[in-house]
């Protein structure tokens, strides 16, 4: 009995087996239908038979609701969407898209998801609602991201081209995405996507003036199209044709491409009032029709004698109501382009407006950054060259030596390629600004050649300087700008020349009574530059070619920089050059007087003997270095220390204070970013009892933004991380002689 009683139970269990797999089986025949009628509904929609679509879509539907399928029912939701958005349906099209995304979501269809997301960001972009848009398209991109689908990612930012096309009118970014896309989709057989692409690639080339460029993405697009009888973008390649020869002045194709959009336009619509006509006729059934056709005949027997007698009048009316429809039909459109004119030109302003606020939040999102960064780059610097300067000092072998010097070299020129990167951005952002003084150009000139002495020794280059005595002595500009101009020129020549001579020629054009007109001339024979980049070598990071960039190096900034600067005081570069016989850079400035160049003469050797100062003034000063890094610490008392001066060390700012309160200093370095209180608070409370000690701060900030902040608050001088020692010196025996003078 017991084992009659596992027999049944066996046979049951294998009953209720078969009866499952029978019902997965048929499930899963239902959704290979399901799947298939999609598959037909989307070839239908891109073919614009759009009574096909409805009917395969239908059933999809139908289908999939037998057997509960929400993926299916959201995803026939989102595909109908796409229907009624090809027709200009986007009420319908939103709702749709809406309720599938909404299903998708719920049962946490990911794919699906992020194909809904795409339609949607399609719509939103045909009503203008361009940042939602830009949000649905970064959705969809994250989900084809994580699942590394290629050619979803290439529709994402084929997507995201057009949408710039629309929005920003920016066809360099648009034309940028639609390349990208091009990359993501050349596996694909999806031919729909790729005709789309050349046609918008043609789109952003129009906008650009590539008119050959044009023609080749519009034919290749028209191409794709008519291979797969793609109806919407037959009718749409063929009018970018016949735009494309309409601005090449070719009106004969212009019309013939124009013709055969209408022909397919035609055709299209035929074809879905003919199935309209066949759905009817499945509505009345055909005994409604048979008493249709015999009405039809009596009428047309009717009419047919009518017709004899008023032909004539039939001809004259059709001619007349003829001519009236073209003439109604050109006034409506007429009327509707210039409304949507006037709707796009409010749109655009508004876009613009926000566009505007956007840019100016990522300029200062750009500053505070570089800001940040420059400290952060700087104060490392700030090790490395200081302590070469020491090591150099230290009698080191020769070996060494060329090590220690490299290094050198290395700091330096990471520091010059910081402060370019930086200066560069600043230009950009147009966050520069005119700081005039007066100043003796012949000595700022001077200053600039010493500082460039080392460089141009170092590759065997004579310098030949040569001044108009008649330029006054004291002008009134920018002497900042000047020598950043001047450095960065006759850097230039240096760099580019070996063994040859440079020549720096300023001569005075005119003057006109106060205003002095300059003429400044810059002029090696060294490498040169060719015909074919000479019109380039102003831009960002370039260089007159791969060869020179790999033997002389650098980035390609610094005749960028100048360019830019001379911008700023209303000048321009000029430039002369030939290959292999050297280069001529020539500009020219304008300037206040303020004296003539006899007043200055005598002032200038004064203030030159003043300045000459030796360093055995700091023999027995004390210096307090307030500084909370311990190896800057350790560099700059060393360096200090080696000139016989008294060092104390604070590690923060309110230490700093009380030192202060109760020793006596001859001078303080002062570093600004320090934990508790700032370089800063700690010079505003030395102030309030101690107003005569000079200090100085001693830091790796950003300074042309900041100077008058650390003027206003105490401070006699600024020393940037990382300086060079002739500068360091020069500036602390300045302000300890000009105390013992006071003294």
């Amino acid at each position: 009995m017991k084992n009659l009683n596992l027999s049944l139970l066996f046979c049951l269990i294998c009953s209720f087996a078969f009866a499952y797999q029978g019902q997965v089986k048929n499930e899963d025949e239902v959704s290979e239908k399901i799947h298939q009628l999609l598959s037909d509904a989307e070839s239908s929609i891109l073919r614009y038979n759009f009574d096909n679509a409805m009917k395969e879509l239908d059933s999809s539907i139908a289908l999939a609701k037998t057997i509960d399928h929400k993926r299916y029912l959201a995803l026939s939701n989102s595909i109908l969407a796409n229907l009624y958005y090809i027709k200009h349906d986007n009420k319908k099209a939103s709702d749709l898209i809406n309720n599938a995304i909404s299903v998708q979501k719920e049962i946490g269809d990911e794919i699906g998801l992020a194909y809904s997301y795409l339609q949607y960001a399609k719509i939103l972009d045909f009503q203008g609602q361009y940042g939602k848009a830009y949000e649905y398209l970064s959705n969809a991109e994250d989900i084809y991201e994580k699942h590394d689908n290629r050619e979803q990612l290439g529709l994402v930012a084929l997507n995201r081209g057009i949408l710039q096309l629309h929005e920003d009118s920016d066809y360099k970014a648009a034309l940028n995405n639609f390349n990208n896309a091009e990359i993501y989709l050349s596996g694909t057989s999806n031919a729909y996507e790729k005709s789309r692409l050349n046609y918008f690639k043609s789109s952003a080339n129009l906008y650009l003036n590539n008119l050959d460029e044009a023609e080749k993405n519009a034919k290749e697009s028209l191409q794709i199209a008519n291979n797969n009888s793609y109806g919407g973008m037959i009718i749409s390649g063929n009018r970018r044709m016949s735009k494309i020869f309409e601005m090449k002045n070719q009106p004969d194709s212009a019309l013939a491409y124009l013709q055969k959009s209408y022909i397919k336009k035609d055709s299209i619509y035929n074809m879905n009032e003919e199935a309209l006509a066949q759905e009817a006729n499945s509505r009345y059934g055909q005994d409604a029709l048979k008493n249709t056709l015999s009405s039809l005949t009596l009428q047309n027997a009717e009419q047919e004698k009518s017709l004899k007698v008023n032909k004539l009048t039939t001809i004259l009316s059709v001619a007349l109501i003829t001519i009236l429809s073209l003439l109604t039909l050109s006034l409506y459109k007429n009327n509707n382009l210039r409304a949507r004119a006037n709707d796009l030109l409010q749109k655009k302003n508004t876009e613009l407006t926000l566009a505007k606020e956007n840019a100016e939040k990522a300029s200062l999102a750009k500053a505070q950054f570089l800001s940040t960064i420059t400290h952060e780059l700087r104060t490392p610097l700030y090790a490395v060259t200081g302590l070469t300067h020491l090591l150099l000092e230290e009698s080191p072998t020769e070996n060494q030596k060329e090590h220690l010097n490299s290094l050198k070299f290395s700091g330096e020129y990471l520091l010059s390629l910081i402060n370019n990167i930086l200066d560069l951005n600043k230009l950009e952002a147009n966050k520069v600004e005119l700081m005039e003084s007066t100043f003796n150009l012949k000595r700022r000139i001077s200053d600039v050649l010493i500082a460039l002495k080392n460089s141009a020794d170092e590759k065997g280059t004579k310098i030949h300087f040569n001044f108009d005595n008649s330029i006054p002595g004291k002008l009134k500009g920018d002497p900042l700008k000047i020598s950043q101009i001047l450095i960065n020129l006759i850097g230039n020549s240096i760099k580019f020349t070996e063994n040859g001579d440079i020549w720096i020629n300023v001569n005075k054009l005119n003057q006109n009574d106060k205003k002095v007109y300059l003429g400044f001339e810059i002029k090696d024979n060294g490498e040169g530059i060719s015909k074919e980049k000479q019109k380039a070598i102003f831009e960002n990071f370039t260089q007159g070619s791969t060869q020179i960039n790999r033997k002389f190096g650098g980035t390609g900034l610094g005749l960028s920089i100048v360019k830019n600067l001379l911008s700023l005081l209303d000048s321009e570069i000029h430039l002369e050059s030939e290959l292999g016989k050297g280069s001529k850079f020539t500009f020219e400035l304008k300037f206040e007087a303020l004296e003539s160049a006899k007043k200055t003469a005598s002032k200038n050797v004064d203030q030159e003997k003043t300045e000459a100062l030796s360093n055995d003034i700091m023999i027995g000063k004390k210096i307090l270095i307030v500084e909370d890094n311990k190896i800057n610490q350790m560099i700059t008392r060393k360096i200090l220390e080696k000139n016989k001066v008294i060092c104390d060390v604070a590690d923060n700012g309110t230490i700093a204070i009380d030192k202060v309160k109760n020793n006596h200093f001859d001078l303080i370095l002062m570093d600004i970013h320090m934990p508790g209180i700032s370089g800063i608070e700690a010079t505003i409370e030395i102030r309030k009892f101690n107003e005569e000690i000079p200090i100085i701060a001693l830091t790796a900030v950003t300074l042309d933004e900041n100077l008058d902040e650390f003027y206003l608050n105490g401070f006699n001088d600024i020393i940037p991380k990382p300086y060079k020692t002739e500068e360091f010196f020069h500036k602390i025996n300045r302000y300890l002689a000009a105390r013992q003078t006071a003294i």
